[in-house]
């Protein structure tokens, strides 16, 4: 087998850099929360392919799954000949769906796509153009949603002019003094300076921004956008691909506040590491679309779809909501600890809710500074020790923690002592 070093080098003559590579490790093989590379070294798994192993990597019912659906049919085109792991997902997704009424649900195969078309449902739905999404926001790099995506650097940058009739308003973040006055004051000056709520189709937040930075959306946020929607006729469309499917220790992270959306888009974990993503709604909203406007050839692989409904299950017979609850309470415990400590780099604003941890690497303790120079030597010396953990956030300053919620306590706390070593030594 190639070694890491020998892979690096194929990687550089084949790709395009435009492929960013967070590591030059090159995995061989994977189980539940550990990885092991081309090298043969072992790692904890803190990124779970940011965001899409919370049933960890190859369950076992995942892959009884799969192997099962693989000796019936492995493609058909759902438009051509239809089947029914793709209608029995749908039927169960619906009853998940965090609002009152019948739902629908249309599969797909991205997160980008899951996104994209919650948008072209919206547009179809409310025969409007205008789309609001939220600054440090990030739904994917189709033209539409780097478009839709608050934030220039690497995914903006020279891939211009964007698509028209989409605006961005302030995230709400404290620390950084963005309060939530703030956003909503923006909103009505956006509505006074570009466009008139009556032309906006869809309003679409994260619940937790993902590369934005983990920051969580207030519930007094979301409460005012779903008053501002209904009154003036506009979709909440919240962005479930990076927060859906029981990493916050709910099924939905909107379900945290309350707040009922008309749309939600998931991928991610949705499958337990294949590809696979929908877009959940409204029965109402989903049928305005005329047949054929909705689709893909991919999408909806009877492959991802059998994953999908192991994935269902794990959920329910492992208890991952509450795993994931008592999963974050561990680690939050630790990264206090830690934040109290004068050997380590400073870090701040540790939050998160269920298993969907950030938190802050900052110049001096007690500050809000970012130190992306720091956070950078902290994720390669996690590295070298052997724990795979990612940054994220608009200043290149946020470690975000996505163990798999399988994961045994054993693990997590060994991946911890692997990051406040590699803390002890960055600082």
């Amino acid at each position: 087998m190639a070694t890491n070093a020998e892979l690096l080098a194929r990687r550089n003559q084949a790709v395009p850099r435009g492929v960013a590579q967070a590591t030059p490790v090159y995995a061989a093989r994977a189980e539940n929360s550990e990885i092991w590379d081309a090298d043969g070294k072992r790692y904890i798994d803190f990124a779970g392919g940011i965001a899409v192993l919370n049933t960890g990597h190859r369950h076992p019912k995942v892959i009884a799954a799969v192997q099962k659906q693989l000796e019936l049919y492995t493609h058909t085109a759902f438009q051509v000949l239809a089947y029914e792991p793709y209608i029995e997902l749908a039927e169960r997704l619906n009853k998940l769906a965090p609002f009152k009424g019948p739902a629908k649900t249309i599969l797909f195969t991205t997160g980008a796509e899951a996104t994209e078309n919650a948008i072209k449902i919206a547009r179809v739905a409310t025969g409007r153009p205008g789309i609001i999404t939220f600054t440090g926001a990030f739904h994917g790099r189709t033209l539409l949603t780097m478009a839709l995506t608050g934030k220039v650097l690497p995914y903006k940058k020279s891939f211009g002019p964007m698509p028209a009739e989409i605006f961005h308003v302030p995230f709400p973040i404290p620390h950084h003094g963005v309060m939530v006055e703030d956003s909503l004051k923006a909103l009505q000056f956006l509505f006074k300076a570009d466009i008139e709520p009556q032309r906006v189709a869809a309003i679409m937040i994260e619940p937790v921004q993902g590369e934005g930075g983990f920051y969580v959306a207030p519930d007094e946020l979301l409460h005012a956008l779903r008053k501002i929607c209904d009154e003036h006729g506009i979709m909440l469309v919240s962005d479930e691909v990076q927060a859906g499917f029981a990493r916050t220790g709910k099924m939905f992270g909107i379900e945290h506040s309350g707040v009922e959306p008309d749309l939600i888009a998931i991928a991610k974990s949705l499958a337990g590491g294949f590809p696979l993503s929908g877009v959940i709604g409204r029965a109402k909203i989903m049928d305005a679309a005329e047949p054929g406007g909705l689709g893909g050839t991919y999408s909806g692989s009877p492959v991802a779809c059998a994953a999908a409904l192991a994935v269902l299950d794990i959920i329910e017979q492992e208890k991952l909501l509450e795993r994931a609850d008592a999963i974050g309470k561990r680690i939050k415990a630790k990264l206090q600890k830690m934040a109290r400590s004068n050997d380590l780099l400073p870090i701040a604003a540790v939050r998160g809710p269920g298993a969907m941890i950030g938190f802050e690497i900052v110049k001096e303790r007690g500050g809000f500074d970012p130190d992306p120079d720091a956070t950078r030597r902290l994720t390669q010396r996690a590295l070298d020790l052997g724990l795979v953990v990612l940054s994220c956030g608009v200043y290149g300053n946020v470690i975000r923690i996505l163990v798999p919620l399988t994961a045994a306590d054993s693990i997590i706390d060994e991946g911890m002592n692997l990051l406040e070593q590699a803390m002890k030594v960055a600082a």
